[in-house]
Formats: C-alpha cells, structure tokens, sequence
C-alpha cells in the first residue's frame, strides 16, 4: 500500500487488496475510486454492482460503503479533503461559484452503487488526468500541490458532469413520471432561488395549478414538497458547515433563510441538534446514510 499524504488539500492512495478490511472514515468531501485491475461488487445500502478494470465510483464520506473481491482488486483512491474547498489554489475561477456546483454533487448523489462515469470519452480523460496526478505525486511531491489542485478539480468537473447526466436522484424507483425527474432536478439546481421554489412558479414551469403541485409532489415523493425542499437546503448547510469557510450569515442568506436565528432553529428542528455541536462533532446528519455493513 502506498498513501501520499494529502500535504492539505488532498490524499492520493494506491492499494491491492484480496479482502475488502472497512477502512476509518473521517470527514472528507468524497472520495473518487478507480479500478485498476481485479473483479468484484461495490456495496451500497444493500445495493450492489459489479465492478471490473477501468471502473470508476464516488464514494461520500460516509460509512455506508464497502467492496466485496473476487479477484485480487488494485485501487486508486483520491480524497478531497475540506482543505481542498477552504483555501483557495485555484484563482483563475469564481472558487464561490465552483464550491457550489460540487456541493450540488455531494448534495444530489443518492449512493446508489454503480458506475459514476457514463461517457467513454470522459472515462479516458480521467485515466489520462490520474496518470499525470500520480507521476507528479511521486516525482514531485509537495513542489506539486498547485499543479494537482488544478488537475484534482478538472476530475471533480468531469465527476459534476456525469452526475448530471446520469439519474442519481433520490426518486421512487417505481415512478415513471418524467416530470417528478424533472422537478426534483430543478429543486436541487434553484436550491438557493426562493422565488424559483415557490408553488406558484414551480406551478408555471411544470404546468400544473397552484392547488395540485404540492399534492402531485407528496404523492410521487412520500414527502411533501415544503419538506423536501428545506431538507435539501439544510443538506447544503452541512456541506458548507464542514467544509467551507462561508460564515454562518453567509450561508443563512444564500439559502433563502431568514436570519441566523431562523437557520439555527431550523437546523435544529430537522438534525436534532444545534449547530455548535453539529460543526464540534464533525459528522453528517442529514445527508448520512446507515451503513451496509453489519
């Protein structure tokens, strides 16, 4: 086993295994898994999917996931680290902007098991991207981190990309109602729009009256929609709780909260517990999932 050592922003770790031993989990963003060589199954929530030479998996920084080997099984994992979001290497974009759309993907990806990357043209990218990020490591080290920040956030590009291609969302499996897709998606993109959430517009977009959305939602969703709405903004808040350095005012007006008062009750309302010892403890609580391991 070979680990590189995240030095702030992020960890390399190149490791063969024969038998799949549940690793420590501590807060990261998520962690991105190539296959080198071998043959098995990734577990998730009871979930499974064959893997193989060349796929690829996210996985968040939860402890709900595990591999199940067949054949001897060489992995290349590359974890962000909350360093990777809170110091800002890359100057050339809107670091506010970016750190938004990758919350979109840890926020929107439901850890079902399976291939995160559904474009060859994609895949062979991220192969070239990892070759050159692994050489640097090795040759370069610590002289290397700006070089591998960048090629680290082209990955989690590359990883936005798919994640919006691919129907990740939590959505009832039995529904076959294109239009539940539809505004599930549009929920999690103007998460941060109020006007863009409110009955009347979403009404407008989806063509239905203002009395039935909210009927329509619950009875496709199991939840209703007010609901799913403020869970889904409070799952940003802990993304951006652990691992941004947005301020809690910041965070209170970009969601469409009324105040810090007003998030922290409601925060505590739906967590069951207050932000101070949500952000002390570490750990997610709305957006974990139980483990697949017993």
């Amino acid at each position: 086993m070979q680990t590189i050592e995240a030095y702030q922003p992020f960890e390399i770790q190149e490791i063969e295994l024969s038998e799949w031993k549940q690793r420590p989990v501590k807060n990261n963003f998520f962690e991105f898994v190539v296959i080198v060589d071998g043959e098995g199954s990734q577990c998730i929530n009871y979930n499974e999917y064959p893997y193989h030479q060349g796929s690829m998996f996210l996985l968040p920084p939860l402890k709900c996931h595990s591999f199940n080997i067949e054949k001897p099984t060489k992995f290349i994992f590359l974890k962000f680290t909350d360093a990777f979001f809170k110091t800002n290497y890359r100057v050339a974009i809107d670091r506010n902007e970016w750190f938004k759309e990758a919350s979109y993907l840890l926020s929107n990806y439901n850890q079902m098991p399976g291939d995160i990357i559904k474009d060859d043209v994609d895949r062979q990218h991220l192969q070239r991207l990892i070759a050159i990020i692994l050489q640097e490591s090795r040759n370069y080290g610590s002289h290397s981190i700006s070089l591998i920040s960048s090629l680290m956030t082209s990955v989690l590009e590359i990883l936005i990309r798919n994640i919006k291609k691919g129907n990740f969302q939590e959505l009832n499996q039995n529904n076959t109602d294109e239009r539940i897709n539809k505004m599930v998606t549009y929920i999690h993109e103007h998460i941060s729009q109020p006007n863009h959430l409110k009955i009347e517009h979403l009404a407008k977009i989806f063509l239905m009256s203002p009395t039935y959305v909210s009927e329509y939602f619950k009875k496709q969703m199991k939840i209703p929609l007010r609901e799913y709405i403020i869970k889904s903004k409070l799952k940003m808040v802990e993304i951006r709780l652990l691992n941004s350095n947005y301020t809690l005012a910041e965070i209170a007006e970009d969601l469409g909260f009324t105040d810090t008062s007003h998030l922290s009750k409601t925060f505590k309302r739906y967590a069951g517990c207050s932000i101070r010892d949500f952000k002390a403890k570490g750990e997610y609580v709305l957006l974990k999932k139980s483990s697949c391991t017993t």
